[in-house]
């Protein structure tokens, strides 16, 4: 890893959880010097990404609110996605979701939250495992053989936990009837009470770059109605594809980094 991947590296410890970090706890961390420690702070402070407080610790910085920013404006899947996102919530009274694949994990990019929205919904820069739950299994159903054998190698463990299968043909044979079937629903497969409805997105390229979901709880009077709402998802994220396909930003990445 070079010096500057482990700079950057330090932004990774930064959460909702744990905002704060001394240069000392930083250093243990990463089981670097202080004194290398201390320059990577610099220079992380001084690009804006951190941000000193009083106790001589650092937060994130304000360059990141710019970042986000300029992300909204530019991300396909961001301005394509929401208004479509935001029409299907409305129509359907459930909860809406947008999110793309990002670094062996899903994260969020857009939430619509409707009035009786579960507890613990999945939010704006929110990453969670590529494993179990809708949103992640209907990327995973669509991933190409060398990215799903990644990802299986690296979380064998929560695969099968999530009842995808022990072993690398259950694994494809489950993933390719989501495939077929276009759609992925679970019911507290990620986080209990919680049920979801997902149809994946793709770039011009027909490669995936993450999905599109509805939310509501495991025990809401209106759970057979949400099952049958799967040809509106597929309808919403098949706009929403096109639409980034004959958008003129960046859609001809290949889908999301997998590291």
């Amino acid at each position: 890893m070079s010096s500057q991947d482990k700079m950057l590296a330090f932004l990774d410890a930064f959460s909702v959880d744990a905002p704060v970090w001394s240069a000392e706890e930083l250093a243990a961390r990463f089981e670097l010097p202080l004194s290398t420690c201390y320059r990577y702070l610099k220079s992380l402070h001084q690009a804006g990404l951190l941000a000193r407080v009083g106790s001589g610790s650092y937060v994130v910085g304000p360059r990141v609110l710019a970042l986000d920013r300029i992300s909204r404006l530019s991300d396909p899947v961001y301005s394509i996605g929401s208004p479509v996102v935001a029409a299907l919530s409305k129509r359907t009274g459930f909860s809406a979701l947008l999110s793309v694949l990002y670094s062996d994990s899903v994260m969020c990019v857009q939430q619509v939250a409707t009035e009786d929205a579960p507890a613990g919904l999945f939010g704006r820069g929110q990453q969670r495992p590529l494993v179990a739950g809708a949103t992640a299994n209907i990327i995973l159903a669509h991933l190409p053989p060398h990215q799903l054998r990644s990802v299986f190698g690296k979380q064998k463990d929560s695969i099968a936990a999530a009842r995808l299968g022990h072993d690398w043909d259950t694994l494809r044979a489950k993933l390719a009837e989501i495939r077929q079937q276009g759609y992925a629903f679970s019911a507290g497969e990620y986080r209990a009470g919680i049920a979801g409805l997902a149809a994946p997105l793709f770039n011009k390229d027909g490669e995936v770059l993450g999905s599109i979901a509805l939310a509501t709880s495991t025990k809401s009077e209106r759970l057979a109605e949400f099952k049958a709402l799967a040809p509106a998802v597929m309808k919403a994220a098949a706009a929403i594809s096109a639409g980034i396909a004959e958008s003129s930003n960046v859609v001809d990445l290949p889908a999301r980094a997998l590291g």
